[in-house]
C-alpha cells in the first residue's frame, strides 16, 4: 500500500469513527443535547479534527441518515427483480422489517428521533436522493400492483404512504418493546406474522 493510499484509508477510518461516536451519543443523549465537543470527547480526538470532516452537527446527522437509507434502499432495490408486484411488495415489507430488527438504533435515528429544526429545514430545501429513492421503490411497486388489478379505487401516493406508515408502526412498536408489553408472545415472531396478515389484506382484489 502506498503512502497516499494509507493516508486515504486512515481518513476513511477516522470519518467512520466520528460517525460511530456521533450515532452512539445521538441515541444515548438525544440529538439536541449532543455537541461537537461531546463527539470529539467520545472518540478521544480534538474538536478541530471533527470539524475537518464535518462542518457542523447537522452534516453528521445528514451523513448518518444517508448511510442508513443507502443500506435500506439498496436491500429493497434488489427486489425489483421480482416480477410479480404483489409478491415483491410483500418481500419489500419483510426486508424493511428485517432492517429495523437488525439495526434498531439506526432505524430509530432514521425515523423516530426528533431532529434539530436546522436539519429538517435542510432536508426540505435539498433533494434528498437516498430517502426519495427508497420510497420510490415502494411507490413503483404499488403502482405496478395497481396495473395488475390490485387496489382498485385507491390513489397511488397516499396509499403508498399508508402502507409504509403501517409497516413503520409495526417496527416502531417492536423496537419500543410495546409488543411485549401487551403479552402477544415473541415480539419478533409477532412482528413478521402481523406483516403477513397485512399482506393478505392488501392482496385481496
Amino acid at each position: 500500500m502506498s503512502i497516499s493510499e494509507r493516508k486515504a484509508k486512515e481518513k476513511e477510518e477516522l470519518r467512520a469513527l466520528i460517525l460511530q461516536g456521533a450515532k452512539k451519543l445521538f441515541i444515548e443523549n438525544g440529538i439536541e443535547q449532543t455537541t461537537i465537543r461531546n463527539i470529539a470527547d467520545e472518540i478521544s480526538y480534538s474538536v478541530g479534527t471533527v470539524y475537518v470532516y464535518f462542518k457542523d452537527k447537522d452534516s453528521i446527522l445528514h451523513e448518518l441518515h444517508t448511510l442508513g437509507f443507502k443500506q435500506l434502499g439498496g436491500e429493497m432495490r434488489v427486489l425489483m427483480s421480482v416480477a410479480e408486484p404483489m409478491e415483491r411488495l410483500a418481500a419489500i415489507g419483510r426486508v424493511y422489517i428485517r432492517f429495523a430488527v437488525d439495526n434498531p438504533y439506526m432505524y430509530d435515528l432514521m425515523f423516530n428521533m426528533k431532529a434539530p429544526m436546522e436539519f429538517l429545514k435542510k432536508v426540505e430545501e435539498e433533494e434528498w436522493n437516498e430517502g426519495k429513492a427508497t420510497f420510490n421503490v415502494l411507490k413503483t411497486t404499488v403502482e405496478q400492483c395497481m396495473a395488475h388489478g390490485y387496489f382498485s379505487g385507491h390513489h397511488l401516493e397516499p396509499l403508498s404512504f399508508g402502507i409504509w406508515s403501517t409497516v413503520h408502526g409495526m417496527c416502531s412498536l417492536h423496537i419500543r418493546g410495546s409488543i411485549k408489553a401487551v403479552n402477544l408472545g415473541d415480539s419478533e415472531h409477532v412482528l413478521f406474522a402481523a406483516h403477513e396478515e397485512f399482506v393478505k389484506l392488501l392482496s385481496r382484489k
